[in-house]
């Protein structure tokens, strides 16, 4: 493990485990997963694995100031946590995030924050979106339901997650080809 994952697990759960422990299971199965698709990450692999046990620390209660999560939980790393500036990056744009910045008219705040290479950020989404509530796999259509159910289909984030299925379900699917061809490749 190295040492920017060995930073990451332990800041997210001493944000996370004890306010919100549904959130925290749901950020140490984001992990995992993205530890399953190490192999298309090469040299990144561990950088997605930090970012991915942190991209929902923005729900703290300590660090919520504007309530939308990804911009609290990079503003938080970026000023207080000083890691790795990419995983900052990661975290404030994670799972379609633009979309719901511009719903909640914090565009220009968001844009405070570079976005990462789109295969980073393909990966985080499909991270995020294949791991249910509680940490388990699931499906980003299930998963879209899920966000749209506990929220309410009027809802800011029910909206707003609506109108980003398109984006998460190609996510998925060009994280999804490239697990495919680096299982196609010859050993």
């Amino acid at each position: 493990m190295s040492d920017l994952v060995e930073w990451a697990y332990p800041l997210a759960e001493s944000l996370l485990a004890d306010p919100l422990p549904r959130r925290w299971a749901h950020s140490r199965g984001v992990a995992q997963r993205a530890r399953t698709i190490a192999p298309i990450l090469g040299d990144d692999a561990e950088l997605l694995e930090a970012a991915a046990v942190l991209h929902d620390i923005g729900y703290s209660p300590d660090l919520a100031k504007t309530g939308f999560h990804p911009l609290d939980g990079a503003r938080y790393l970026r000023d207080v946590a000083t890691p790795d500036e990419r995983i900052v990056n990661l975290v404030a744009h994670h799972s379609c995030a633009w979309l719901e910045a511009d719903a909640r008219s914090l565009r220009d705040e968001l844009e405070e924050f570079p976005r990462e290479h789109a295969h980073l950020n393909d990966a985080l989404c499909f991270c995020d979106m294949n791991t249910t509530p509680d940490g388990t796999p699931t499906n980003p259509i299930d998963r879209v339901n899920e966000i749209t159910g506990r929220y309410g289909p009027e809802s800011l984030v029910g909206k707003f997650i609506r109108r980003a299925e398109p984006e998460i379900l190609a996510s998925t699917s060009r994280v999804l080809e490239r697990v495919a061809a680096v299982k196609r490749q010859p050993m």
